[in-house]
């Protein structure tokens, strides 16, 4: 169990059947009445991010969000197939549990698979990937005035806007948070 007064950034917890995840807090003492503690908080599985106030005394149980690294395998139908590297088991995710940053994984990409009881809710890509550039336009030379930028289609199939001197079969870093170019790999 956990108490309000004891929030910090990120500890999970339940409340009314759902996890939450502590965004920010803060500790209020107004100079009349009951201290008290607001807090910005997110649901794990919806998403939504909602303020509240809370009793520094309520207590709610402590929510252990599971985060296991499982390699990405293969897609069949609507499903993605995820396998844990330890029991070599197969886990099959619906697409409504990945976010828009999946478009940037391959097969054999090592991801995080997050659950709570063992319900699946999410996969997080790993933070930075290289990826072949397999569809651009030619750049041109003397136009680097600005930050000029083309589109460019990956091998996974995501598009995205590089700088004017990458080339089809280039290796690119992408950083699948923002979804931007980075660098050459």
């Amino acid at each position: 169990m956990v108490t309000a007064g004891d929030f910090r950034n990120g500890m999970t917890f339940e409340e009314d059947g759902n996890v939450m995840q502590i965004i920010e807090f803060q500790h209020v003492k107004p100079g009349k009445g009951a201290a008290f503690v607001r807090a910005k908080v997110r649901n794990v599985i919806s998403g939504s991010v909602v303020e509240k106030t809370y009793n520094p005394s309520a207590k709610f149980p402590t929510a252990y969000v599971e985060r296991k690294d499982m390699e990405y395998s293969y897609t069949d139908g609507d499903l993605y197939y995820f396998m844990d590297p330890e029991t070599y088991e197969q886990v099959p995710i619906s697409p409504s549990e990945l976010d828009d940053n999946f478009k940037f994984v391959k097969e054999q990409m090592i991801c995080k698979v997050l659950s709570y009881k063992g319900k699946v809710f999410g996969v997080e890509p790993p933070n930075f990937v290289e990826l072949e550039v397999t569809q651009t336009d030619p750049g041109f030379k003397g136009d680097t005035a600005t930050n000029a930028t083309k589109p460019a289609v990956l091998e996974t199939g995501a598009e995205i806007k590089v700088p004017l001197f990458i080339e089809e079969g280039d290796r690119i870093r992408i950083d699948t948070r923002t979804g931007e170019y980075m660098e050459r790999a």
